[in-house]
């Protein structure tokens, strides 16, 4: 059982850099960007690749996030400069990645059995698989907060969280709202991308379909992190988005262990954003029949 909570831990703190990629667009620049469900097995492709070829995980996941961000440039450009509308460029990118990534590996699935990843640098440690993940989670879910959080503090992070909640002021100081609009996508599908490579290396295998309900897990790690442990301020939506992937996923785990068949995992998942969507709905109803 302890063994089986560890993992389940680890699973949620390499996935939490994931959702902190999502949360850049979802929450800051009220942007629904699909094309993360590219850009995740686009990293997972590349840092496969680069990893089959011999190269170091290191170089394998900085590669991934430069391809992420690219993916996400190519959304930016096509809804800023050609006024596609945001759904519909992620939508397109996202379409057009699955191409992609079919010809950066090759064939639909590759095997990372036998080759040396991150995790199997690590087994110096003397530590179990489990455990050697959940220090390789643990590290990057509070290295790439922390990075956000300062990036955040500096004059351009500023202007980008002002273009998500009043595009018109920040225009109105002289901000290219649409050069921020391009740097948050090309931030949050490098996040996306980087995510793909840890979790690829952790699964052993990268799959052109791993991509599948990634927008989904991760908007529940939004709004899970959110309704539990709050978002006000500029560093606790971070925090929340972490813990709210970890939680994710120790409910997830905990259906499974009930009996739940794991063909309706993904219903599962819908019906619980739907739930924590609605939450703040049923929390100011409830207040305000308090109040009267």
């Amino acid at each position: 059982m302890g063994d089986l909570m560890v993992s389940t831990v680890a699973q949620g703190l390499l996935w939490s850099v994931m959702a902190v990629g999502l949360y850049l667009t979802f929450r800051t620049l009220h942007i629904a960007d699909l094309s993360v469900e590219g850009s995740f097995p686009l990293g997972g492709a590349i840092a496969a690749v680069l990893l089959m070829e011999n190269h170091s995980p290191a170089a394998a996941i900085f590669a991934a996030g430069a391809a992420g961000m690219l993916a996400g440039a190519v959304t930016g450009l096509l809804h800023t400069k050609l006024k596609i509308p945001a759904l519909l460029a992620g939508i397109l990118t996202m379409i057009a990645l699955y191409s992609v990534n079919l010809r950066i590996m090759g064939k639909a699935n590759l095997s990372l059995l036998n080759i040396d990843t991150v995790y199997t640098s690590l087994t110096f440690l003397n530590l179990s698989p489990n455990m050697i993940t959940f220090l390789v989670g643990l590290i990057i879910a509070i290295l790439i907060p922390v990075l956000l959080y300062c990036f955040f503090g500096t004059e351009i992070g500023m202007a980008l969280r002002a273009t998500g909640n009043n595009p018109q002021m920040i225009r109105a100081m002289g901000v290219n709202t649409d050069a921020m609009l391009l740097l948050g996508l090309i931030i949050s599908n490098g996040l996306v991308a980087v995510a793909g490579a840890f979790i690829a290396q952790d699964n052993g295998f990268a799959d052109v379909g791993m991509g599948v309900g990634t927008i989904v897990i991760g908007l529940a790690s939004v709004i899970i992190g959110e309704v539990l442990f709050g978002s006000r301020s500029v560093k606790n939506p971070l925090i929340s988005v972490v813990l709210g992937s970890i939680a994710y996923r120790i409910v997830i785990a905990a259906v499974l262990y009930l009996g739940m068949p794991p063909n309706d995992l993904k219903l599962f998942t819908a019906i619980l954003v739907a739930i924590a969507l609605s939450m703040p709905l049923f929390k100011d109803k409830w207040d305000s029949r308090k109040v009267g």
